[in-house]
């Protein structure tokens, strides 16, 4: 039965781990599925609450641990990955808990702090991905039992995770002209994964670990009715909802996101390799159950002739400081857009006499821009406006933006576009590596004690 109650959790925790995406995407963004994680099904002295390990003076419960593990848990049985041994995977979640730790540890020993107006934009950003508002979103998650000051602590948290990380890290990063010349002589005609850009919709049909080779056959064979439907022409996202057991897919219609092929199980990228955008693959088997999926959309990377969907966008930027905190530049962006909407302003006019930024002397025009281009928030404010629309304030690490949707284009990218575009894919992947290495930094600068559970 698929499940309808929700939980929200932070993709920074569930894709950093279980799909390895590079740290700077590590945004406040929603996973694919928004169903409540199973719950550990320990009992005995394992399931009872204890301090399993100190860092620095913090202490993590087992509690923290077995909730981390059942979300991820969840969220790799969806993607078709097998779930590592438990005493493995308990390690590798305990280690994950260890590291964030001690870097939010460090973010406050340096001063980094979250003005509620942040966590609140983040909080509507997740209300806004799930099609629902904020007052929605908190009813659900009380319904799961979590409490709205939780949820917004484990918001503050990410968002001074992802601060100190974009502080550490940017200086160390620089991508010369000379890679992207070797990247694409490389890639020109390379089936690299890595290059190839997928978004998938699934329908799972769940075997039960235990099923005897007769239930077994029924699931297979209702999963290949399920392919003929979809074949056929049958909404997808109505089938998911209607008989996939992947968790979220009443909410989602069974969709994965897009990225790159490699960030997609094996199994998954094989299946789809010959399928075409819109087509359907034949059904698959992972250790989770049967898959049947639907090739969205599917592109490559920094290729001739590549096309992308471009934004034109204008902002206005307040740079937050001393002088100016998150609230007061919030509140000042807000008056900028009911000026702007009711015509007392224009929204140019504005940009050129406040604007913080090098775009100012332009009214604030960015021109059109390819994705991956600006930061995750920003991107997201974007994704969620039509032409002409303007947003609500939302805070990056550059400041508090006020940003206008002038339009969006089907685009081939030129020569130049792609060079940019292949610039930012490989200074990801640098910055993952980076991440990796200064993580490595902080865990082994910090006092770990374990402790062995009550006998």
């Amino acid at each position: 039965m698929n499940q309808r109650r929700i939980l929200i959790w932070l993709a920074c925790l569930l894709q950093a781990f279980a799909l390895g995406l590079p740290a700077a995407a590590q945004g406040l963004r929603v996973p694919p599925s928004l169903s409540r994680p199973a719950q550990p099904a320990d009992s005995g002295p394992r399931a009872a609450d204890y301090i399993v390990a100190v860092v620095n003076s913090e202490p993590i419960t087992n509690n923290e641990v077995r909730t981390r593990m059942a979300r991820f848990a969840q969220q790799l049985a969806q993607q078709g990955q097998p779930i590592p041994p438990e005493p493995q995977f308990e390690h590798q979640v305990l280690e994950r808990l260890i590291s964030e730790k001690a870097q939010l540890q460090l973010a406050r020993e340096d001063g980094i702090k979250i003005e509620d107006v942040a966590v609140d934009q983040a909080e509507q950003n997740i209300a806004r991905q799930n099609h629902i508002d904020v007052a929605e979103l908190r009813r659900r998650l009380q319904a799961d039992g979590i409490a709205d000051t939780s949820f917004r602590d484990e918001l503050r948290n990410q968002l001074l995770l992802t601060r100190l990380r974009d502080r550490e890290l940017e200086s160390r990063v620089k991508v010369s002209d000379l890679e992207v010349d070797q990247y694409l002589r490389d890639h020109q005609s390379s089936t690299d994964p890595s290059t190839l850009q997928l978004n998938l919709a699934q329908i799972l049909i769940a075997v039960p670990e235990n099923a005897t080779a007769t239930q077994t056959a029924a699931l297979r064979e209702k999963a290949q009715r399920v392919q003929q439907r979809a074949r056929a022409g049958e909404d997808f996202a109505k089938l998911a909802a209607e008989v996939s057991d992947a968790p979220g897919a009443a909410e989602n219609g069974g969709v994965l996101g897009l990225r790159t092929g490699d960030r997609y199980p094996a199994l998954f990228l094989q299946a789809v390799q010959s399928v075409p955008e819109g087509g359907v693959s034949d059904v698959i088997r992972s250790g989770a159950g049967f898959h049947v999926l639907k090739v969205l959309e599917k592109r490559s990377e920094g290729l001739p002739g590549a096309q992308v969907l471009q934004t034109h966008v204008r902002h206005i930027l307040l740079r937050t400081g001393p002088q100016l905190s998150e609230s007061a530049a919030r509140q000042r962006l807000a008056d900028f857009k009911r000026r702007i909407e009711t015509g007392q302003a224009d929204f140019a006019q504005l940009a050129r006499q406040y604007s913080q930024d090098g775009s100012a002397a332009n009214g604030g025009d960015l021109g059109w821009a390819s994705p991956g281009l600006f930061v995750p928030e920003f991107e997201q404010a974007i994704d969620a406006l039509q032409p002409g629309e303007i947003s609500d304030p939302i805070v990056t690490r550059f400041g508090v933006h006020l940003v206008q949707l002038i339009g969006r284009r089907q685009a081939t990218l030129t020569q130049r576009e792609q060079r940019e575009m292949v610039r930012n894919m490989l200074r990801e992947k640098k910055l993952d590596e980076a991440y990796r290495q200064w993580a490595q930094e902080v865990r082994g600068r910090a006092y770990v004690e374990f402790r062995d559970p009550p006998s």
